[in-house]
Parts: C-alpha cells; structure tokens; sequence
C-alpha cells in the first residue's frame, strides 16, 4: 500500500489537494508513520470556491497550512467509527462536526467515498472544502 500523499496523487481526484499539500510544505509530515485520517476534498470541491480562492492560498502558506491540518484527525479513524461520533479535534486544532442521521458529513461536506485505505492511515472523500471558522 501507498502512503496518503500517494494514495490521493495516485488516485487522480485530488491534483489541487496534493498540490497544496506540496505547497504548503506538508508532504514529508503526511507521508511519516502517522497513523492519519484525512478528510480529502475532491478536485470538483476546490472547483466549487469562488474563483481565485485556490490561487490566494498557495501564495498564503499559513492560512493554506491552517485550511489543510483542519482536514486532518490523528489517528485511523474508519468509517465505523465516525458514525458514532459528533465531533472530531482537528491536527489544526479545531473540531469538526460530524453528522451521521442521513449519510456522513463532516461540518457541511458531505463524505462520497470512505476508508480510502493507506498504510499510514485512512482517507474519507469529501465534496467540499472545510474552512476553520
């Protein structure tokens, strides 16, 4: 198995996702031992920012680092286990809202595929964008 920065690069949907991660300096920190569980938006969730977003950030690295850690839980947190949760502490530091009454959402992303597996974690596709308050 591929590390998560290899399984999102490899997996094709997520070009902007490992595109910040590059720029915001977080790849050797993703690709370490972990075990994470990323909360990856799709290349069609970073599509769905106002235009420019995207651009603003790869110049803002710590406004980009604070966005990609928000996306980030430690620890291998697989889907049955997010069901039984409400709420999750961010590697940023935040909580995120976790929904499970109609599907799964995290804050008001809604996840599309979960236990995306790697073998420093877990991925969970999500179809937007989370932003820490």
């Amino acid at each position: 198995m591929a590390n998560i920065v290899d399984t999102a690069a490899n997996n094709g949907s997520f070009n902007t996702l490992v595109a910040a991660i590059q720029a915001a300096g977080l790849v050797d920190t993703l690709k370490g031992p972990g075990p994470f569980t990323v909360f990856a938006p799709t290349d069609e969730a970073f599509n769905k920012l106002p235009a420019g977003t995207v651009d603003a950030l790869l110049k803002d690295i710590p406004k980009l680092t604070k966005i990609l850690t928000y996306h980030v839980v430690s620890g291998k947190v697989l889907a049955a286990d997010v069901v039984k949760l409400k709420t999750a502490t961010t590697v940023e530091g935040s909580d995120v809202k976790i929904d499970a009454s109609n599907g799964v959402k995290i804050n008001d992303a809604t996840v599309a595929a979960a236990d995306v597996a790697a073998d420093n974690g877990v991925i969970h596709v999500i179809d937007t964008v989370l932003i820490p308050a």
